[in-house]
């Protein structure tokens, strides 16, 4: 991979891996993942020892939210990135004793068709995850565990009390726009947990701060 940057957010766990594009007048190539530079470079020993067993995709329409979802039993990671269009990722931190248990941060995954570089963004186990779509997108991410229906949760993006204090203003107003617009969501994660009712859970405990 020809890595440019890696970055933390607000919350450090939470990571961006930028990587270059090789172009030409046909297009461009791009090596976007390579098993032993996430095993092996000192810029991504946070990924040391994560094997990926299985890989998503998805699209999604103008003015869909999707999430946050999280899982146990195996607890998954999740490696993503924006294929077309333009992701609006949000990840909040779900592990008990956390000093920003509670917070949500997001992150302006845009895919322009000829930006020179492409970006992966690494969700680690022990939070919540979901995203949302101003134009027609299409996504895709690697995980570390394979789904399990039997473990999995969803805390809804609408409820009052998680804390926002971390997430980009401007960001924020989009996501609030698009909530108030007749939003695309289900009614799983429409109607998923508080974050006081998921702390209330026994699937809460799974999920623990590793100082």
């Amino acid at each position: 991979m020809k890595i440019t940057a890696v970055k933390s957010l607000a919350i450090p766990e939470i990571k961006v891996i930028r990587y270059g594009r090789f172009a030409d007048p046909r297009g461009f190539f791009a090596e976007h993942f390579r098993k032993s530079d996430f095993a092996t470079r000192p810029e991504l020993d946070f990924l040391a020892g994560v094997e990926f067993l299985q890989c998503n995709e998805s699209q999604s329409q103008p003015g869909t939210i999707r999430g946050l979802h999280l899982q146990w039993n195996p607890c998954m990671g999740k490696l993503v990135r924006t294929l077309s269009g333009r992701m609006v990722d949000l990840v909040l931190d779900v592990r008990r004793g956390s000093p920003t248990y509670g917070k949500i941060v997001g992150y302006d995954m845009a895919a322009p068709p000829l930006a020179p570089d492409g970006e992966w963004i690494w969700v680690p186990p022990g939070f919540a995850h979901g995203n949302f779509f101003t134009e027609l997108s299409h996504i895709e991410y690697f995980c570390s565990g394979e789904y399990n229906p039997a473990c999995e949760a969803g805390i809804s993006p609408f409820s009052k009390d998680l804390d926002w204090s971390l997430f980009d203003p401007g960001l924020k107003e989009e996501f609030d726009a698009v909530a108030r617009g007749n939003p695309l969501i289900s009614d799983k994660d429409r109607n998923g947990h508080s974050l006081s009712s998921w702390g209330l859970s026994a699937g809460s405990g799974q999920f623990l701060f590793q100082s």
